[in-house]
């Protein structure tokens, strides 16, 4: 780990700087996909929580045996525990949670379900550092508020041009999840276009270690436990950068010392393509959970695949979010993309259950996330596990 730690930051940035769009991958019709090779380090699969019924895939070279649908985090609240403890009884073994989900309600609502040594072995726990990315922000942005009107105006405008020419908002690839997301890239690249000048000022701060342990000590009291299978650090990266911060890799090393986590992951919305890729080249984490879907497969595909061959890990998020929201401003969900569900995935199913099914025919992926929001969702959203279709021209 050590070597892979002293990677040329200058060359990096350099690197993510040309990062784009990913470009849409050109396969075989219909349901063919770029099949994994075997990769060349052998990896003993960890089991848990086995049960008939259940379908298993491996998270890349952690070993961890993962349930094809995994607990999101949206829904676990004290008043709804009997919901996470029926998926579990079903051989569920992943269980994804944050600091920002119910202002740290979602951790302990786990705490309760998992209250035993016993009980912790059954599962996997992911927690995740929330708020990273505004603290790199809010760096950058002391020093752009320093910077003379003519300066802060250059800086602005380069901004604005890196991400015109990443085309990162691009409509099929940018897709809106919740409020506020698109506001969420004014930050992100005014950050980067000050990374070129003052990356040395900014990058190395001993503020980015101080967050993520004061975030994972956070979440490792509200859950009760010694340690975290994953720790998701960025939870939410927008862009390649982000991605590319030494002190998150010297403090995952210290944690991981230290018993308090094994793995770690990034999860992204923004760009997903480009952070996946990036995060791949760094050799350090390793699983990506991103956005992955119907709209945005022809951009994602190929950098899934590319991140499988590598030994990361690949778990789906978003996949039901293209055809059904509960966020009332982002609703009706545009009808087309309801309609291509529908062409591309036979069967009497839900629109969002398509969307998992779909998702699932994909093997560069280990699993889909899936809020179970009561008993139903589970009944609905399980069924998907293990099934194969033969899905349609789109």
């Amino acid at each position: 780990m050590a070597d892979q730690l002293k990677f040329n930051r200058r060359k990096f940035i350099s690197v993510g700087a040309t990062l784009s769009l990913g470009l849409p991958f050109v396969g075989k019709a219909k349901s063919s996909y770029p099949q994994p090779s075997l990769s060349k380090k052998k990896v003993t699969p960890e089991w848990r929580n086995k049960q008939a019924g259940m379908a298993y895939r491996q998270l890349g070279n952690t070993g961890m045996m993962i349930s094809e649908v995994v607990s999101g985090g949206d829904p676990v609240r004290m008043n709804n525990l009997k919901t996470t403890e029926i998926a579990i009884e079903r051989g569920v073994n992943y269980l994804d949670m944050a600091p920002a989900y119910g202002g740290g309600e979602c951790e302990e609502s786990y705490g309760k379900i998992i209250d035993s040594a016993a009980k912790r072995e059954k599962v996997f726990m992911t927690t995740k550092v929330s708020g990273y990315t505004r603290v790199r922000n809010r760096l950058y942005r002391e020093i752009f508020d320093g910077l003379s009107g003519s300066k802060q105006e250059y800086y602005q405008q380069k901004a604005n041009q890196l991400r015109m020419i990443r085309n990162v908002d691009k409509p099929g690839y940018f897709i809106t999840y919740y409020p506020g997301q698109p506001r969420s890239f004014e930050g992100t690249y005014l950050s980067n276009a000050l990374a070129v000048d003052y990356a040395h000022k900014v990058e190395g701060s001993p503020e980015f270690k101080k967050y993520i342990i004061d975030s994972i000590e956070g979440s490792l009291k509200r859950v009760g436990t010694d340690y975290f299978d994953i720790l998701i650090c960025p939870h939410g990266a927008g862009s390649p950068e982000e991605v590319q911060i030494e002190e998150t890799f010297t403090t995952f090393e210290q944690l991981k010392k230290d018993g308090k986590v094994r793995f770690l992951g990034v999860s992204t919305h923004n760009d997903p393509a480009g952070v996946v890729r990036a995060a791949k080249e760094t050799g350090i984490y390793n699983m990506a959970m991103c956005a992955y879907n119907i709209v945005n497969a022809g951009y994602m595909e190929r950098e899934i695949h590319l991140a499988k061959e590598s030994g990361m890990g690949i778990i789906a998020m978003k996949a039901a979010m293209a055809v059904a929201t509960q966020h009332k401003a982002l609703q009706p969900i545009p009808q087309w993309r309801i309609d291509k569900v529908e062409r591309i995935v036979p069967g009497d199913m839900k629109p969002p259950v398509k969307a998992y099914l779909w998702a699932l025919q994909n093997p560069n992926i280990s699993a889909v996330i899936s809020n179970l929001w009561d008993a139903q969702h589970i009944s609905e959203n399980l069924s998907v596990v293990g099934k194969k279709v033969e899905l349609q021209p789109g």
